[in-house]
């Protein structure tokens, strides 16, 4: 071309992760009419106009093989993309694919909370954009079918191979490495390491050191996870992970070695891997690009690991190995560990309001010979020593009354129940609770004492009473709404049930129109009346709503309703459409106890396996007097779902029962 033109010639790649791949054409930027100098039929490549540069204003001109040139109108638009295009494509893609990733793992815990068709969609949506940032693919060979057939099972079975050999390889080295520590008379095991500062402690003390500027006189420890590793020969950067936060590690080579041991920075960079434990003493400084740095002048490998961390790309997504092994998903997931920093934040609220008023924590005991307090199949131990059948607990009501019994007026219990159920988003059989029990109070007094605490607790977890849960707006602002069951299924339906509890069949007949399952099995219209609810008007209560007044016959432990026939004085707290809170004005007639008791025993004798038994222990108990009092119970993991957005009650439980992992499958697999 002469002195024309000045062209500068790319070869055009695109970035994947962190995989690039070369495309099969290059690209020039010319002023001078390419496609006139490479028009000689001799030549291997021929030239197209492909745009105009934003930079330099020269015309863009793409160079490829005769046969790469016939492109499709959608390939020649990729051709010209932008990059400001192609990120906001990228953008797109990773967006749609964090939100196809959430709906799989919602319908893995529960199928009901997205439809197939919905899934569907997003996935197609996905690739749609894909195909938008895809580059032009070149004209493969037609292959024969029988080669397709020979040699495509074998090739992926041996890609699948490299992978795992590769992980358990680097298994292999990592263990050769700590091997070499100990020949070098390191402990890749350390005892313990003096920690001064906090990441969050040293960021918030330093918060005003300018870019490029060294703090004085500064000299902090910190220990922590390597999350992160960039070396540049003599230089080198690691990420350090502790319990609050991360920090960067700047690594010298001229500074660490400057102590006497020549070997220490080789050390470093040849022996440390992300995942490892490190302590690091020096000094701080924030670079020119603004980051909080620890000079690091001395450091100490605290622990080997010998397990790669995952890909920090794809990160650790597959839901079932982030509930099975809890312990990586808190490493590479910070969002995880916040839940669970809240957990303890409310359950430790929890504590302090009620004993702010004077309420007593008392432990009761988890195995008993009876069963009851609520409707729940049990889990069945044996006892060998005493040769007994024993229960693990499904309430802690009973042995709280009976403490009310003998003179605790304010007694209560957070702790672990046992019920042998199903497992879904909302139901662990392991689960964590609070009763507490208020002698000379009743359920109306118990309303204004959930609201206030949980009102309280949001605040101070929080920050606010407006939350947004799932997508949904909730407002936690008081009052709260108080509706019988009744009127909840009347406006629900159009049925008023309370009219019909005289007529059971009439009541079934209603029930049938309303394509109520297991309406025959109902035998009593108090039990209708609870199915149509559960059916027909749960789902709906979205904000927070007290359901008062529930039948007699669902409520063996709750007083009779002091002016409706046939209802207890008890209410259920629901948000989001799930059962938050239970509470009674607490029956305290040991004969109407006794009946209630006995309608139970016979359930069970019938084949009802949540039934109860008659427990004589605590019908004695009552029959020395128990005072006039209230009872509420509150499910700790679904208000902890509530509080910190999470979408199941495994997100907020750190080890959730899990079906047997048959195998054991490694994370390396």
């Amino acid at each position: 071309l002469g002195g024309w033109s000045r062209i500068v010639v790319i070869r055009a790649m695109k970035k994947t992760h962190r995989t690039f791949w070369c495309l099969p054409f290059l690209f020039c930027f010319s002023s001078f009419p390419l496609s006139h100098c490479f028009n000689t039929p001799s030549l291997p490549i021929r030239a197209v106009h492909a745009g105009s540069s934003s930079i330099s204003r020269r015309k863009v001109w793409l160079l490829a093989p005769p046969s790469l040139l016939q492109q499709t109108a959608r390939q020649k638009s990729w051709l010209m993309m932008t990059t400001s295009d192609a990120s906001g494509l990228e953008d797109q893609v990773k967006e749609q694919g964090d939100k196809v990733r959430r709906i799989k793992e919602a319908r893995k815990a529960d199928e009901t909370a997205y439809s197939k068709e919905e899934l569907d969609r997003e996935i197609q949506l996905l690739k749609d954009l894909k195909a938008k940032l895809e580059p032009p693919k070149a004209a493969e060979p037609v292959k024969k079918e029988s080669a397709s057939k020979q040699g495509g099972g074998s090739n992926q079975k041996k890609q699948n191979n490299q992978k795992e050999v590769s992980a358990r390889e680097e298994r292999t080295v990592r263990m050769g490495k700590a091997e070499k520590l100990r020949a070098k008379g390191i402990n890749p095991y350390e005892y313990s390491f003096q920690v001064s500062h906090s990441t969050d402690q040293l960021k918030d003390m330093h918060a005003i050191l300018g870019n490029g500027e060294t703090a004085d006189n500064a000299q902090v420890s910190i220990a922590g996870r390597v999350m992160a590793k960039r070396v540049f020969g003599k230089l080198a950067f690691y990420t350090l992970s502790d319990s609050v936060g991360t920090i960067q590690l700047y690594l010298e080579k001229d500074i660490i070695n400057g102590a006497g041991n020549e070997d220490s920075f080789d050390d470093l960079k040849t022996f440390v891997d992300v995942g490892d434990f490190l302590g690091v003493s020096g000094g701080i400084k924030r670079t020119d690009k603004g980051e909080l740095s620890v000079v690091v002048e001395k450091f100490s490998i605290l622990t080997k690991a010998i397990l790669p961390l995952p890909d920090k790309y794809k990160g650790l997504t597959d839901i079932n190995i982030r509930y099975r092994r809890r312990y990586v998903d808190l490493i590479v997931n910070p969002e995880v560990r916040e839940t669970f920093r809240r957990r303890a934040k409310i359950i430790q609220g929890i504590r302090d309001y009620l004993n702010q008023r004077e309420y007593l924590e008392i432990e009761t005991p988890i195995l008993t010979a009876e069963i009851g307090g609520a409707d729940a199949r049990p889990f069945i131990t044996h006892h060998n020593a005493l040769d007994m059948e024993l229960y693990m607990r499904i309430a802690t009501e009973l042995h709280l009354k009976r403490l009310v019994v003998g003179g605790i007026e304010r007694v209560y219990e957070l702790g672990r129940i046992f019920r042998n159920e199903g497992v879904s988003t909302r139901h662990n059989p392991e689960f964590t609770s609070v009763e507490l029990y208020q002698a000379y109070a009743d359920y109306e007094d118990m309303m204004n004492l959930v609201e206030e605490m949980i009102c309280g607790i949001a605040m101070d977890v929080c920050g606010t009473l407006e939350l947004d849960y799932q997508g949904e707006k909730i407002s936690l602002k008081r009052p709260w709404r108080r509706a019988s069951m009744n009127d909840l299924v009347k406006d629900a339906t159009g049925v008023d049930f309370y009219s019909l509890r005289g007529d059971l069949e009439k009541a079934r007949e209603e029930a049938k129109k309303l394509k109520i399952p297991d309406a025959d099995k109902a035998g009593s219209v108090g039990q209708l009346l609870n199915l149509v609810f559960e059916e027909t008007a749960e789902s709906s209560l979205i904000q927070p709503t007290f359901v008062t007044e529930h039948p007699v016959e669902i409520s063996p432990l709750a007083k009779p309703h002091r002016s409706k026939e046939g209802l207890t004085e008890r209410f259920e707290l629901f948000v989001y459409g799930r059962e938050l809170a239970n509470a009674f004005s607490e029956l305290t007639d040991p004969v109407d106890q006794r009946e209630r008791f006995e309608l139970q025993a016979a359930k069970k004798a019938a084949g009802d396996l949540e039934a109860a038994d008659v427990d004589e222990d605590f019908l004695m108990a009552i029959e020395y007097g128990m005072p006039p009092t209230a009872g509420l119970g509150i499910g700790i993991d679904r208000l902890i779902m509530l509080l910190t957005n999470s979408a199941s009650i495994r997100d907020v439980i750190a080890f959730p029962l899990m079906r047997k992992d048959e195998g054991q499958q490694s994370l390396l697999d």
